[in-house]
């Protein structure tokens, strides 16, 4: 029986305009993305859909970082990716202090029992902390170095994420969900760009995106909070916003990333892809209350959405293997199969605006640590 608290908490969360964003607008644009899908695919004379190719070559072993690597989508692209030759290291958002060793330990053991020949290394990072990652990425090429291994990595996913329900910040002083979700990325992904293309093989980023980056009309949710920055505490908190807001910003970043890379330097070295899993049973939904989870996901079932993480990796997976020469495409749908994303986040000029303002916000952060 759930207490009084829980039950006012779920009454209220029920009452608001978040909860019937999530209930309606996100389940449109889900639906929207499958029929798009079927479009593309049954209907259009072109579509694309691209062959997994093998990355792994035999004289070095390739080097994949996954963020957010120890439960669902992330732990499974860690397992398909060992499996795929990679040499996999775990990113584990730190939550919980006392819990992240025996989770990231219990990882290990399970993917080593699913294959004794899979090669891992975990780390402990905090996505909204500049601090974390910098002392990510120097400990990183100290392991390399140690390890006898080459000084570089051939596949980043950006798939850490969260969906937060209340204010809370980074120790920068950033919207918490907004830091993990898409400045974590941003930032992470520049750290780690020299590795990236001093890759012996082509590389490739590929950032975990979602369907309800359509709910999106104007990053003004963004704009008006200076990135989270100011975002006032007696307000309540626009967490459906925030949260396809993060995933929006996260395709303008994977977009603008593969024109500065592709079209303004001229080099193909690294490429650029997103990735959308589409609706996936994972604990991506532990803020909510308890009995209004279990209500979503019964019905995401009932309507035939829902996928299980071993499924609903495919479209990461195909991205992460898709031939060298291609960027800048969003995956959906599994069998290596690709769709356009929302209209505005081919925005070009509020792309560069992002990577503009990211820039200027961001990257000089690190010359105080």
């Amino acid at each position: 029986m759930m207490g009084r608290g829980t039950i006012w908490e779920t009454i209220k969360f029920m009452c608001s305009s978040q909860f019937w964003r999530m209930g309606v607008l996100w389940t449109f644009h889900l639906f929207f993305s499958y029929f798009k899908l079927w479009f593309t695919q049954t209907l259009l004379p072109k579509s694309y859909q691209y062959p997994r190719h093998p990355r792994v070559t035999q004289n070095r072993k390739s080097l994949c970082i996954i963020t957010g690597a120890t439960s669902g989508l992330g732990k499974e692209a860690a397992r398909a990716l060992s499996r795929e030759g990679f040499y996999v290291v775990l990113v584990h958002l730190v939550y919980a202090a006392g819990k992240s060793g025996d989770l990231l330990s219990k990882t290990i053991v399970e993917l080593k029992q699913k294959d004794p020949d899979a090669h891992v290394k975990a780390f402990q990072v905090d996505m909204s902390s500049f601090q974390s990652m910098l002392k990510f990425k120097s400990s990183l090429q100290q392991w390399l170095l140690d390890s006898d291994m080459h000084p570089s990595i051939q596949l980043l996913i950006n798939n850490a994420g969260i969906l937060a329900t209340s204010h809370r910040f980074s120790a920068e002083g950033y919207d918490k969900m907004l830091g993990t979700n898409y400045v974590g990325a941003f930032v992470l992904t520049n750290l780690l760009l020299p590795l990236l293309k001093d890759s012996f093989v082509p590389s490739r980023v590929v950032n975990v995106s979602s369907f309800t980056h359509r709910c999106v009309s104007t990053i003004q949710v963004i704009e008006e909070t200076s990135f989270g920055k100011c975002s006032s505490l007696s307000k309540a908190y626009p967490c459906a916003e925030v949260y396809e807001s993060t995933k929006f910003c996260l395709l303008l970043f994977s977009y603008e990333l593969h024109r500065q890379l592709w079209l303004v330097e001229g080099s193909s070295k690294v490429s650029i892809l997103a990735a959308d899993p589409g609706a996936v049973a994972t604990n991506i939904m532990r803020e909510l209350p308890s009995h209004l989870s279990v209500l979503a996901i019964t019905i995401l079932k009932v309507l035939g959405l829902l996928q299980s993480p071993e499924a609903g990796v495919n479209s990461i997976i195909d991205a992460a293997l898709a031939p060298p020469d291609i960027s800048g495409e969003y995956f959906f749908g599994g069998s290596g199969r690709t769709i356009t994303s929302s209209k505005l986040s081919y925005d070009t000029k509020l792309g560069g605006k992002l990577w503009s303002s990211s820039c200027e916000l961001f990257l000089p952060t690190f010359a105080s640590f």
